[in-house]
């Protein structure tokens, strides 16, 4: 078995590649599809350097048989890239490994000219070669592309999964690893982009104080805390994603009246009093108006008009 050290969960493609190069049947086309974050590149990279045997080299990004494509513009990779660092050295042997293998990041950006010049390379492809096409959605590849390609499906990780790898890179608290775990929802790279992070313990501690103190908001105490909103140094939805975590707690509570219940426990006294003051209706109505806020910025919505409507919704309630 490959160790696939670097991913959490996904056991069934860990067995599925480990079983491939057991029994000699390594294709020569793999499509690994998956959320922003959930481990795409990690597993490619994993597996790349069981393949070439050499971890240190293809963590690092200096093993010449492990090319990770680039791209010049961030919202595509063009056909001329394809051709450069694809097509133009596949017929060239490895120079220290039996195998060489091409990773293509974000593969949902290659332009249709650049799919259809990869697929030159997959329809005879040299012995050696393994190319892995990671995307958010297998569906944006050409039908052509995908039939030759053994497809690949990571699925979240397991809130245990994540706790465990999170603890080995951080040194945090039950309480603050419990919010990460619970913000995370399954996905690696997000867990591992709060951890530790500045940003996000002041986005955190801003929400907090928000839900605590709305009640008894004035219109320009709202208009304040929509300008620090903006303001803050964080996604826009790393914001609505905690506050639907924060009224999530509040309506578990509301039904169970256990504490153990809930994902934030230093908001336990808060959490309580809340719960006094709020029906189940009024509830679901703040996270109904906090999804519908999002879905408006999306839109392009005037954002301080659109915060500014959330927030007097969830005082009202």
């Amino acid at each position: 078995m490959i160790s696939f050290k670097n991913v959490i969960d996904n056991d069934l493609i860990k067995e599925q590649l480990s079983s491939s190069v057991e029994g000699g049947m390594i294709y020569h086309a793999y499509i690994i599809e998956g959320e922003k974050g959930i481990g795409k590149l990690n597993l490619a990279l994993d597996f790349a350097s069981y393949l070439v045997g050499d971890e240190k080299r293809v963590m690092s990004g200096n093993h010449p048989d492990v090319i990770l494509v680039t791209n010049d513009k961030p919202e595509s990779i063009g056909v001329e890239e394809i051709r450069t660092q694809v097509n133009d050295t596949a017929d060239i042997r490895p120079y220290m490994a039996e195998k060489k293998i091409y990773i293509i990041n974000e593969a949902e950006k290659l332009t249709p000219q650049a799919q259809n010049a990869l697929l030159k390379t997959l329809e005879e492809p040299p012995s050696f070669v393994v190319i892995m096409l990671l995307c958010t959605d297998e569906k944006k590849l050409l039908s052509t592309i995908s039939s030759r390609c053994v497809k690949l499906k990571m699925k979240p990780a397991t809130d245990a999964g994540i706790a465990e790898f999170v603890k080995k890179k951080f040194d945090i608290d039950e309480d603050e690893l419990q919010v990460i775990v619970a913000f995370a929802a399954g996905n690696p790279g997000k867990a591992m982009r709060i951890a530790g992070s500045e940003d996000f313990r002041k986005l955190y501690e801003e929400t907090m104080a928000l839900c605590s103190n709305i009640k008894n908001m004035g219109a320009h105490e709202i208009q304040a805390a929509v300008k620090r909103i903006r303001k803050l140094p964080v996604s826009q939805d790393d914001f609505f994603d905690l506050l639907q975590l924060r009224y999530r707690d509040l309506m578990m509570y509301k039904v169970t009246k256990d504490l153990n219940s809930i994902t934030f426990r230093g908001e336990r006294a808060a959490i309580m009093d809340s719960a006094a003051l709020s029906s189940y209706e009024g509830i679901e109505k703040i996270m109904e108006a906090v999804e519908k806020c999002r879905i408006r910025i999306r839109a392009n919505v005037n954002p301080e008009l659109a915060l500014e409507l959330m927030l007097l919704t969830m005082r009202e309630n």
